[in-house]
């Protein structure tokens, strides 16, 4: 198992619950492909360094995360087409 660390920018237009349920729909698809969450920090609203879909703003989210070495892949793949992510960024973490 290798440790990655996931950032979503999710949409800031959405309601609380919304953002809630596209979090917590990242972790059942890390728990899908086997991998295993381990902590999730929310790092809040912040403004975005270049305009996404005529978006200013968006909420960043930091999630830790253990899996084999297919699942990012997998996952981005989903993260592709969730509709209100606007940016994603997996990367392995060296020990």
């Amino acid at each position: 198992m290798n440790k990655y660390e996931l950032v979503v920018v999710v949409n800031a237009m959405v309601e609380d619950d919304v953002r809630a349920a596209v979090i917590e729909k990242v972790k059942d698809l890390i728990a899908r492909f086997g991998g295993k969450f381990s902590d999730i920090e929310e790092w809040g609203k912040k403004k975005l360094a270049y305009e996404i879909q005529k978006m200013n703003d968006g909420f960043y989210y930091f999630i830790h995360f253990d899996a084999e070495a297919t699942v990012p892949a997998e996952l981005e793949a989903q993260l592709r087409i969730m509709d209100n992510v606007l940016r994603y960024l997996c990367v392995k973490v060296e020990e």
